[in-house]
């Protein structure tokens, strides 16, 4: 059985669920903080996957309820854009 520590939170960006908790018991308590030093939130899932686990990971480490935590701050595009839509239309301009 994988040890809890081994545990990818992070797919985009490889973060393991040790590292978290261990960034957590530096003192870092904020979604931003974290994201700044592992760049969780950042990949193509935009924390989709790993969002709320981090979450869940600082409501029990601060004693905060997760609906109190602030979730990053998303900026578009949040979705995934197909590269074959942008080639399309940068053709289109030409």
């Amino acid at each position: 059985m994988m040890k809890d520590e081994n545990v990818i939170v992070c797919r985009c960006s490889d973060v393991t669920m040790k590292e978290l908790r261990d960034l957590i018991d530096e003192g870092y308590h904020t979604f931003e903080e974290i994201k700044r030093i592992t760049r969780i939130g950042m990949g193509p899932c935009q924390g989709k996957t790993c969002g709320q686990i981090v979450l869940r990971e600082l409501s029990k480490a601060t004693g905060k309820p997760v609906s109190e935590l602030k979730f990053q701050t998303n900026r578009p595009p949040i979705v995934g854009v197909k590269l074959n839509l942008i080639a399309k239309e940068a053709r289109h301009d030409d």
